[in-house]
């Protein structure tokens, strides 16, 4: 199975494209990003960008289901309305390609990867790396949160 993971934002989109056999314990990490949007360009714009690329990362890769990360933000309105319309559009596009969707709470995300809802950013990225592998993960957050939210798929389905 070949799952894409989405952390949605205007500025950055992280995606990450992670394989997996059912009944397997092996989870490997295929490729990695972000999408990045300039705040020079009008709302639009960038919707449009965020649209398009996420389309080529689909018909590239082809994964069977995008994973995407819930919103929380509890203090900022303004910003949760504009990463609201992000998210809006990586629902769409991944729609309009024939993906089924599957939704996030950070904190399940938290809870899927190292077995605690509130794990800091510093346990997620030893848990990550360890599962995949790695000696190092990609620097950017909204990429590395893309790959936890869609080995939290794999982990939360893995047996069923």
């Amino acid at each position: 199975m070949i799952v894409l993971g989405i952390d949605p934002g205007i500025a950055s989109c992280g995606w990450a494209i992670i394989e997996t056999e059912k009944n397997q314990n092996s989870i490997i990490l295929k490729s990695c990003g972000v999408i990045k949007t300039s705040p020079n360009l009008s709302l639009g714009k960038r919707l449009n960008i965020l649209d398009t690329e996420l389309k080529k990362i689909i018909a590239e890769f082809n994964p069977s289901i995008a994973i995407v990360e819930e919103i929380f933000f509890a203090k900022n309105v303004k910003t949760a309305i504009i990463v609201g319309h992000a998210r809006g559009v990586v629902i769409l596009s991944c729609s309009q390609m024939g993906l089924n969707i599957c939704e996030f709470t950070p904190l399940q995300i938290k809870q899927a990867i190292t077995g605690f809802g509130h794990a800091t950013k510093e346990q997620i990225s030893y848990m990550l790396k360890n599962l995949l592998k790695l000696k190092e993960l990609p620097k950017d957050d909204n990429t590395t949160d893309a790959i936890a939210t869609g080995i939290c798929y794999i982990n939360t389905n893995k047996f069923k």
